[in-house]
């Protein structure tokens, strides 16, 4: 089994801009997104609890949850999601539910010395990848 906790940084996006296209994130923040690079903090705290931290010039944000568990994050933006979080293999998993009942995933699939974050958006069938590498 891979090491999950760890800092990374980014290193690259795949699709990142048709995938914000169809949740919805306007054109200017997603233009500024697409130029960030951001580090991840990934730290396991307890057994079932976690903190992932995407660092970047533009903000910092923090989820704290513990798998299973219900938790709820703010976007930018005003949109409330309800998410839970749970280990799948080498990955963890945050399933997400917005306005609209739609419905969103994140899976950070850890590899030895990296972290894939995938995104899926479920309505539009979108997925976007970003890379991270991991620092010392």
């Amino acid at each position: 089994m891979a090491p999950k906790e760890g800092r990374y940084q980014h290193e690259r996006n795949e699709n990142l801009d048709e995938y914000f296209k169809a949740i919805g994130v306007p054109y200017i923040p997603r233009k500024m997104i697409l130029t960030t690079r951001p580090n991840l903090e990934i730290k396991q705290e307890e057994d079932n609890k976690w903190t992932i931290k995407t660092i970047s010039l533009l903000r910092t944000v923090e989820l704290t949850f513990t798998l299973g568990e219900e938790f709820i994050e703010s976007m930018p933006s005003g949109v409330i999601l309800k998410n839970v979080a749970k280990i799948e293999d080498d990955c963890i998993v945050i399933s997400s539910i917005g306005p609209n009942d739609e419905k969103t995933e994140r899976k950070y699939e850890f590899k030895e010395d990296e972290v894939i974050l995938i995104m899926i958006h479920e309505q539009s069938g979108q997925v976007a990848k970003r890379y991270f590498k991991k620092i010392p």
